[in-house]
């Protein structure tokens, strides 16, 4: 019997080459349009405000470590990164504390009522925390919470919930039954099985929802501007804005780049530590979810 030979059509193989090609190019264009930006302001950070202004996109004729430390004194970037620290832990620890054991009871008990609770978290996906600021605004005003990092805090884990709850879920709804029941066996209660045996084995989501969780929570910006107007407790986001007006009439553009590279260095730093783990945990939460 002869051997069977393969033919391949030359169209198609010149259209899945160019097809290839085409989609290369695309990326190699998009990752230009996002790296060029960051490296441009990495190179402005060590310019003078007169190699700024007279060639923006000329290399620096030197290395002005001034800039930084400029940015740490006059512009006190370090107290601002400090704040945004201190509210990113604080919303995280809330976030973790109420997004845990809700993902819990609701992926692995069954009770009347549970998906009503399940739908109630999913649609809470669907109302940005633009949309109720100025009720919340009014609220908190009421109770004296205004100027306060931890109600700040408070209501950036609140906003985060219902994303948390869904994704946590999934990762929840994945363990297998026979390590709870094997945990009931030895003893445990259903809060001592959740923190030994379930948490550990929904690593990788929690980390995702850390990382989630410290993105939105380093950069937010309008809830921050709203609910702080204390100088001294605002957050990185609206200490660049309060940078930027001023340093416009100082003409301090190297403080400012200077500034926005140290914003930008611990959102990189996370992301290339942990984004093994976030991919990870995405692909499973999106097969076993």
């Amino acid at each position: 019997m002869a051997a069977e030979q393969t033919f391949h059509h030359p169209k198609r193989t010149y259209g899945a080459l160019i097809g290839k090609t085409l989609l290369r190019l695309l990326l190699i264009v998009q990752t230009i349009a996002v790296v060029y930006p960051l490296l441009w302001n990495v190179m402005a950070s060590f310019k003078t405000n007169a190699e700024i202004m007279d060639n923006p996109w000329k290399l620096p004729g030197g290395i002005e470590w001034i800039n930084y430390v400029h940015a740490f004194t006059t512009a006190k970037i370090g107290d601002y990164m400090l704040n945004s620290v201190l509210v990113v832990i604080l919303s995280m620890s809330i976030l973790l504390a109420a997004a845990v054991p809700s993902a819990y009871v609701l992926g692995r008990m069954r009770f009347r009522g549970r998906s009503f609770f399940n739908n109630f978290y999913i649609a809470g996906l669907f109302i940005g925390g633009v949309y109720v600021i100025v009720p919340l605004f009014i609220l908190m005003n009421n109770l004296h919470m205004l100027d306060n990092r931890f109600w700040l805090s408070a209501v950036y884990a609140t906003g985060s919930l219902p994303f948390s709850i869904f994704l946590l879920t999934g990762f929840m709804k994945s363990i297998p039954h026979d390590y709870e029941e094997a945990a009931m066996i030895d003893g445990c209660g259903y809060f001592s099985t959740m923190l030994r045996i379930i948490v550990p084995m929904a690593r990788p989501g929690i980390i995702t929802l850390i990382v989630f969780g410290f993105f939105d929570f380093w950069n937010e910006y309008v809830m921050a501007m709203t609910f702080i107007s204390d100088d001294a407790k605002k957050t990185i986001p609206v200490g660049l804005s309060n940078l930027m007006q001023i340093q416009q009439y100082a003409t301090d553009w190297g403080s400012l780049f200077a500034g926005l590279v140290i914003v930008l260095a611990p959102t990189i730093l996370i992301y290339v530590l942990l984004q093994k783990k976030l991919t990870e945990g995405m692909m499973l939460g999106g097969v076993k979810g």
